[in-house]
């Protein structure tokens, strides 16, 4: 008999996972999770999970409560018998420390990396990871979707396509703003910027040519936006016509909100990995990733290939075929 399918959430991002539930044709399963009066996180599975082949969804962006319900859920399935648990990790927190870049930090996405893999996890999905080596921190399988694919196919569908260039917001994001552009199939600028210090950026140059295009800036998040907004200014400086932006996880924390709806920027495209708590803006348009989450978990439980989803030609008919 083939192992049964359960599919559990947690409280960071319940959209997401409802997506999902719906995309793979059945209800999430039945669990509690609840915090006690000081604040400790209680998990109980209310249906068995013994034998399964279990998924659990749950985004790791601060609070840190997040993260650690997550290695709850964890713990209570393999002490329940689990055959094999997958962490389904939309947004995986505490990637931007991966290195030790300075005396006396800590590399917390290695340390993150630990926990889940103590705690029990066999394997994990996840997508756009601020650093992609962080793969290497694991020593279970590793999925690692990319957004770009969801985004690109949106992209190619919007008026501004036309006479567009790509731009990468600071030199560490080229490679995904190279993706971009070699899909879309157009010019690939960086804005050089040096960081004085943490969520401060100061944009220096641009290296291309952005005079009379419609720009396109890419990056993996957005946090306080400050690198964002900055670079567009830049590029409108510089001749830039219509900017827009595109970001896999829009953490938008502080003042991101205000920056962006008082910037250049036309339109913001983000993804649904990571829900947080800001204001609305107009400016912000949100892609759902729940269909590439959604195949990959059904990819996985039937021991089929990921690969095909990291290619953006048709990424539409793939997920929606499957369906």
């Amino acid at each position: 008999m083939a192992k049964p399918i359960k599919i559990f959430a947690g409280r960071s991002n319940p959209a997401i996972a409802e997506k999902i539930a719906h995309y793979l044709g059945m209800p999430l399963c039945n669990a509690k999770v609840e915090n006690f009066s000081d604040g400790e996180i209680s998990v109980n599975y209310f249906e068995s999970v013994r034998g399964s082949d279990l998924f659990i969804i749950q985004s790791t962006n601060p609070p840190a409560d997040n993260l650690m319900e997550l290695l709850i859920m964890i713990d209570a399935a393999r002490r329940s018998s689990a055959t094999r648990i997958t962490a389904v990790l939309p947004y995986y927190g505490y990637a931007r420390q991966d290195r030790k870049d300075k005396p006396r930090v800590a590399i917390t996405a290695k340390l993150v990396a630990n926990l889940l893999t103590e705690a029990g996890a066999n394997r994990i999905l996840t997508m756009d990871l601020h650093a992609p080596q962080i793969q290497g921190f694991f020593d279970i399988p590793f999925d690692h979707l990319y957004s770009s694919v969801v985004l690109i196919d949106h992209i190619r569908h919007r008026d501004f396509r036309d006479n567009l260039v790509v731009a990468s917001p600071d030199v560490g994001g080229v490679k995904l703003a190279r993706k971009f552009a070699e899909e879309l199939g157009t010019d690939l600028v960086i804005v050089d910027k040096r960081r004085p210090k943490a969520n401060v950026a100061e944009v220096m140059n641009i290296i291309g040519d952005v005079t009379g295009r419609n720009v396109l800036l890419v990056d993996d998040m957005i946090d306080t936006a400050g690198t964002l907004v900055n670079a567009a200014k830049a590029i409108r400086d510089a001749g830039g016509l219509k900017i827009y932006a595109a970001a896999t996880h829009p953490i938008l924390s502080g003042p991101a909100i205000k920056r962006i709806d008082a910037s250049v920027i036309e339109k913001v495209i983000v993804t649904d990995s990571v829900i947080t708590q800001h204001e609305y803006s107009s400016k912000i348009e949100t892609v759902s990733v729940s269909g590439l989450f959604g195949e990959a978990i059904k990819r996985i439980y039937e021991d089929d290939s990921v690969s095909c989803l990291f290619d953006s030609k048709n990424i539409s008919q793939k997920i929606t075929n499957n369906h």
